[in-house]
């Protein structure tokens, strides 16, 4: 969608408040497509000094699976929207991440929601921030609990556990 900035591009103190749905099923994370509804996308687009500044924020659910322990997992996500909007990049070479050029008056709002979805999603989907995986040697979900494995001696430090022995 192309927001249209016209009306505030020569008004500084203006805003343009904008809400709009992006479809990112077709993005491919890893080996898994981990966002089958919306990205609602809402904020305001402000005309700071001549400078154009869209902060708001992105949200939607994630579905997938988690990278440690492979169970299936919903999660919902918001990130925060701040981008500078110009009218030419002034090196393309050194182009920042926050700075996203207009297509003539106007603002692509998929390809900066695109952009800064993808920037901000971690590089591991995770169940949860802390979780413990699957055992090495029996392949049980340890957020389900302890496994019956022994710990492996440090071959290294075996003659050490002959003086535990005696």
């Amino acid at each position: 969608m192309l927001l249209g900035l016209s009306k505030i591009i020569d008004c500084p103190g203006a805003f343009v408040p904008f809400s709009d749905s992006v479809d990112l099923s077709d993005l491919q994370y890893g080996v898994s497509y981990p966002v089958s509804e919306p990205v609602l996308a809402e904020g305001t687009v402000r005309n700071t000094a001549g400078v154009l500044v869209m902060k708001g924020q992105i949200s939607t659910t994630i579905h997938g699976l988690c990278d440690r322990c492979a169970s299936p997992f919903d999660r919902e996500i918001k990130f925060p929207l701040d981008v500078v909007l110009v009218t030419e990049m002034a090196d393309e070479e050194n182009e920042d991440e926050g700075v996203f050029p207009l297509v003539g008056d106007s603002a692509d709002l998929d390809e900066i929601v695109r952009t800064v979805f993808v920037l901000n999603l971690d590089s591991k989907l995770l169940c949860k921030p802390d979780c413990k995986g699957l055992c090495s040697r029996c392949g049980k979900n340890l957020n389900d609990g302890p496994c019956g494995c022994q710990k492996e001696i440090d071959p290294r430090l075996a003659a050490l556990k002959q003086l535990l022995n005696k």
